[in-house]
């Protein structure tokens, strides 16, 4: 037996109210994964939040590829699904915050962008996988560092140093005496602040989603015992809740993802005086 009872109660899988053990809530141990293969020690290794974002990137590549390597003039249903994807981002997201003449060579990035954090969310619902991707910040934050460097570049290549300076400290000489103060946070917020909550947004929307759905689902079975199976079928209703609003949510955050990353490439686009 473990010198610390209450972590083996922490990681009991077949415990039930009424049995004398305690609720194994979910904590952080339930986004932390044993690896593959490699050594975890030594930061080489590859688990299962690796294995979800190859695979989620096979699955969008082989998706479009199969979508698009025949097109035809009247598209058959897989192409068409796809067709209606792609429009949605170009039209619906970067004409929109861009326009269509500034965004369409950003479309493709964007789409992309769009689709790999969709499926990435997704694999929270999928059995066997039933973890998204996404509530590991690693991998919200590359993307928003990815995002960030792309927006910085556009900002300097448009506008030369002085101007994207201008740029990013929104300079506007018409503030008269409070402009040194409105530059110093302008370029806080835009250099330091905007990165950080563009990924922090994903990131915590998605783990608290899967925090919520592991505490439901562990509830049903939990209460499954004597007098609480009642309780465990309000749980396990809340528990198709929460599938289908995270559902919702898992794609209204690809979404906002995207959306905020057009943004910013339409502020370093922006003329400043």
């Amino acid at each position: 037996m473990s010198a610390d009872p209450t972590q083996v109660l922490a990681f009991e899988t077949d415990c039930h109210i009424f049995d004398g053990c305690g609720f194994p809530a979910p904590g952080l141990h339930s986004f932390l994964f044993e690896p593959i293969f490699g050594d975890a020690s030594s930061n080489s290794y590859f688990n299962k939040t690796m294995l979800l974002a190859l695979l989620g990137s096979i699955i969008i590549v082989g998706f479009f590829w199969a979508a698009f390597r025949k097109p035809k003039v009247v598209p058959g249903k897989l192409q068409m699904v796809a067709e209606a994807g792609y429009d949605f981002v170009r039209r619906g997201i970067v004409y929109e915050t861009l326009g269509k003449k500034e965004g369409e060579k950003y479309v493709p990035f964007m789409v992309a962008t769009f689709f790999f954090v969709w499926m990435l969310n997704l694999w929270s619902i999928v059995p066997l996988a039933q973890f998204p991707v996404t509530s590991i910040i690693a991998y919200p934050a590359g993307l928003a560092a990815i995002i960030y460097v792309m927006w910085m570049s556009v900002t300097f290549k448009r506008h030369g140093f002085v101007g994207g300076f201008k740029n990013i400290t929104g300079y506007d000489k018409s503030l008269g005496g409070i402009l040194p103060l409105v530059m110093v946070i302008e370029f806080f917020s835009n250099v330091l602040v905007r990165p950080f909550t563009h990924a922090v947004r994903l990131f915590a929307n998605m783990f608290a989603g899967h925090t919520l759905l592991l505490l439901f689902t562990i509830a049903s079975w939990y209460l499954l015992n004597g007098i609480g199976i009642a309780y465990a079928g309000v749980s396990f209703v809340m528990v198709i809740v929460m599938t289908a609003f995270e559902l919702f949510i898992q794609a209204v955050q690809a979404y906002v993802f995207v959306l905020l990353a057009c943004s910013f490439i339409q502020g370093a686009l922006a003329e400043h005086h």
